[in-house]
């Protein structure tokens, strides 16, 4: 059992949220747009939303510049 986070091969645990995910992969950034299986997840919903075994996951560090 074993998720892909940005392209990597991550293991899956069972009822982890996107929020307990981001910590435990160590994506510490302040704003990142989360998708699973290419559907963005609201900001709003990291800790509600349950992370699907075999599913792939994207995070998009938001970055500003000019």
């Amino acid at each position: 059992m074993s998720i892909e986070v940005n392209g990597r091969k991550v293991d899956w645990v069972e009822n982890e949220t996107i929020k307990q995910l981001l910590k435990r992969v160590k994506y510490t950034f302040p704003l990142v747009v989360v998708k699973i299986n290419k559907e963005v997840i609201p900001r709003k919903d990291f800790s509600n939303v349950v992370v699907p075994d075999n599913s792939k996951i994207d995070v998009i560090h938001m970055i500003s510049g000019g």
